[in-house]
């Protein structure tokens, strides 16, 4: 019976999922001033040497990881030597095990990565910057260029015209007709997939999602036009101030690939794809997914120019408890206490939990909290969160049958 709890809390949506969608949507208009009045003011205090202690804590996880790693094949000969198969599926296990957790603490090392690009490892900003450029250089990441993007994400987050992430695509982009005139069959035709289909177009966006939007800007803004690309410095994503950074971001790129290549002549490509290549892809994978589902949801809007605010775009956020206390300690709050980041993103990490209990008291049901099994909610996303309409300043994604999940609710004007 246990058992089946289980299962169905696996594939079932969370109560607050649930609620939301049920009650017509009615657009926050709390201010910042009052958020900022429950916060205390010693939550926006950064620490160097805390902010150091978690680095330094979680680099070491890592290593460890990495070290136990090497202990894995001499061991499982033994096994195999005197229990034959036994050996083999342990060899299985503990590999399987390591990917699993380092590719979780890797992430960790992106996620603390993308706060020193916020300033939240130490108030000293050469210590942010070493910090995040030696992190996420390791990741293949470049610090700068991404930092640079991400802090036009933070200042226009949800909005349909000018946010730099996740942003939504739209009737017209598909080529699908009007609302109006619109059949069944236009949605099955243009939007329809087979379940194999989608599950693998999933596997490459949770693999490659990262470096895909890196090299190409996908789904990022699209006004930026073709050639908006991380890497090069005259990409239409940064100012002409900004190139040089962008440059030295390369650099490091080069320098770790360097890196990399000579170590794999080191020690084979076997072990680098063990030891490194598919931790960082799996790695990949719980970045793009805990981001995408930061900002993607079916029951949360978008807005554009005309009721887009700072605030009401950090309430366009999910707060979620992915992987349980284990996502809280290795992602550094990342995504339990999201809603808080936006609001508050000079707030340090180890701060967010506290500060999220304050805004709570003010928010009330603006708070958007969902405890779906983050893999039920992901895949709920990818396939219902396909577009949204061309018109309206404020809008929710809609589906392949061409039908959202929530609806605004009727003004006294209406």
């Amino acid at each position: 019976m246990a058992s089946v709890n289980i299962l169905n809390s696996l594939f079932k949506d969370g109560p607050e999922y649930e609620r939301r969608r049920q009650n017509p949507f009615v657009p926050p208009n709390v201010t910042l001033s009052q958020l900022r009045r429950a916060v205390p003011q010693q939550l926006f205090e950064k620490s160097t040497l805390k902010g150091m202690f978690y680095v330094t804590r979680h680099v070491l996880l890592a290593f460890i990881a990495y070290e136990l790693a090497q202990l894995i094949d001499p061991f499982s000969d033994v096994l195999f030597k005197n229990y034959g198969f036994v050996g083999t599926i342990t060899e299985w296990f503990l590999w399987s095990s390591y990917w699993f957790l380092q590719s979780v603490i890797l992430a960790g090392w992106w996620c603390l990565g993308h706060e020193a690009g916020h300033g939240n490892i130490s108030s000293i900003g050469w210590v942010n910057d070493t910090v995040g450029f030696i992190l996420h250089t390791f990741l293949l990441t470049p610090y700068f260029s991404w930092r640079f993007s991400h802090s036009m994400h933070h200042k226009s987050t949800a909005s349909v015209e000018r946010d730099e992430n996740h942003v939504p695509r739209t009737r017209s982009d598909y080529g699908l007709p009007d609302v109006n005139v619109a059949r069944a069959k236009d949605y099955h035709d243009i939007l329809e997939e087979t379940p194999l289909y989608t599950l693998g177009r999933l596997i490459v966006t949770q693999l490659a999602g990262m470096q895909l939007y890196l090299l190409t800007n996908i789904s990022g803004s699209p006004r930026h036009g073709s050639g908006a690309n991380h890497f090069l410095p005259s990409s239409p994503l940064f100012k002409p101030g900004q190139r040089n950074q962008v440059i030295i971001s390369d650099f490091g790129l080069i320098v770790i690939g360097t890196t990399f290549y000579i170590w794999t002549g080191k020690v084979g490509i076997h072990t680098f794809v063990k030891l490194y290549f598919i931790p960082y892809l799996l790695s990949n994978h719980w970045v793009v997914m805990l981001t995408y589902l930061q900002h993607s949801d079916p029951t949360i809007p978008v807005y554009r120019r005309g009721q887009w605010s700072f605030v009401r775009g950090a309430l366009s956020t999910i707060d979620r408890p992915l992987l349980g206390n284990m996502g809280r300690f290795l992602f550094h709050n990342a995504t339990h206490d999201h809603i808080s980041h936006h609001l508050f993103p000079n707030i340090p990490f180890y701060n967010q939990p506290k500060t999220t209990d304050c805004i709570k008291a003010v928010l009330k049901e603006n708070y958007n909290y969902d405890s779906t099994n983050s893999f039920r909610a992901l895949y709920r996303s990818f396939t219902e969160c396909m577009f949204i309409e061309d018109e309206g300043d404020i809008v929710f994604y809609k589906n392949s049958q061409g039908k959202a999940s929530r609806v605004l609710a009727k003004s006294d004007k209406d």
